[in-house]
């Protein structure tokens, strides 16, 4: 996989599909990498060049000791695009990934085609709690965390039924650096589009899972009801709706990527 370098900063990228396609980038959640997306990436690959990308503070891209801010997040992803000369692309992402797919739209949506925000939200609730899990993981780590974390992603039944997908997303919790996780849980904390939806202006299709505890279904009704034509859909799972339900999740997106304006 290749490594980009900005300003002495690293970032892993991963690539599929044909380079002449037109490109897509899947952006994962809080405490995830780029291999959250390997459930759906064969489906999608078959159209799109499918790009994906380790955010900061996860997986093997820089993570520093620092607070972020969901700027950091839509920059970094604009530098990766820079660095792959993708002037325009359709944009996924799930969780955190629609948290910067909002911030894009809003701040460089000249670089959009459509955009897909997958279980997520606008606002990710009182700084409070925020505040306490980033005192709790700086007290234990991120693995103090892991446990709660996958029962709030995973309904009860996909635990049950397919602990061979499930491990491995925690695994990926686990190992996500403190800093990181505490980083980007600033971002999280200080971000609020709620007032600014109206003013997105890109395609947008909210996908939003019937059983998310992690981002309840009214909190995608918010997005799609203050997003400009924005589509709604609804998957009958948790949060993870790209490992619960990868087939559907994979067809409405290219469906809603196909389709006409």
């Amino acid at each position: 996989m290749p490594v980009l370098s900005f300003s002495g900063e690293r970032f892993r990228v991963a690539l599929d599909g044909p380079a002449g396609a037109p490109a897509l980038v899947l952006a994962h959640s809080l405490g995830t990498r780029l291999e959250m997306w390997d459930a759906v990436v064969p489906a999608l690959a078959r159209r799109f060049r499918v790009v994906r990308y380790d955010a900061r503070g996860h997986g093997e891209s820089v993570a520093p000791d620092a607070v972020y801010a969901m700027g950091d997040l839509g920059r970094d992803l604009l530098n990766i695009l820079d660095a792959l000369s993708l002037d325009l692309v359709h944009l996924c992402g799930l969780s955190l990934g629609g948290m910067v797919g909002q911030w894009m739209a809003l701040n460089a949506p000249q670089r959009l085609g459509r955009l897909v925000l997958a279980n997520t939200t606008a606002h990710a609730g009182p700084p409070r709690l925020w505040e306490a899990r980033i005192k709790h993981i700086r007290r234990a780590g991120t693995a103090a965390v892991a446990d709660a974390v996958i029962e709030s992603w995973f309904t009860p039944e996909f635990r049950a039924a397919r602990p061979e997908a499930v491990a491995p997303i925690r695994r990926m919790v686990v190992q996500t650096p403190a800093a990181g996780y505490m980083g980007t849980s600033c971002a999280m904390r200080d971000m609020d589009f709620r007032a600014d939806l109206p003013h997105i202006r890109v395609p947008a299709l909210v996908i939003v899972g019937a059983r998310d505890r992690a981002t309840p279904p009214a909190w995608g009704d918010l997005i799609a009801g203050h997003i400009p034509g924005a589509r709604r859909a609804v998957l009958d799972c948790a949060h993870m709706s790209a490992i619960e339900m990868p087939e559907a999740f994979a067809g409405l997106i290219e469906d809603f990527l196909i389709s006409p304006a």
